[in-house]
């Protein structure tokens, strides 16, 4: 990763099985494990149940995040990967997370952060 701090990967993941995305506990394991299969290493989790539906969380992973928020009644997960430095990559997670979640589709971007050539603005 040249000239940039680290990636950030925003997916949405459509057509996914709502028991999954409906169950703070499946939900939480499938997050840190692909945390894992990434290439990261766990340092903390925290995951909400919703009433009546849908589960938020985030696994902070040394090299930066992973975050999710679940709308089981729509099949939809919003998924966040940021990781930093060379040596975990957010596309494992990623594919780990939507075979997991048994997504039909996803439409995914990946962003770079922290480029550094960019002409700065200064804000006053």
């Amino acid at each position: 990763m040249k000239n940039a701090l680290g990636r950030h990967i925003l997916c949405e993941a459509y057509g996914c099985d709502p028991k999954v995305l409906d169950d703070r506990n499946m939900v939480e394991s499938l997050m840190v494990e692909a945390a894992l299969v990434a290439g990261a290493e766990v340092r903390e989790v925290a995951f909400h149940q919703f009433s009546p539906q849908g589960v938020s969380g985030v696994v902070v992973i040394s090299e930066s995040h992973l975050t999710i928020h679940t709308w089981p009644e729509l099949g939809y997960a919003a998924i966040d990967v940021f990781t930093c430095g060379d040596t975990v990559d957010p596309w494992k997670a990623l594919e780990y997370l939507t075979q997991g979640f048994r997504a039909q589709n996803r439409a995914c971007s990946e962003i770079k952060r922290g480029v550094m050539q960019h002409e700065m603005v200064k804000i006053s």
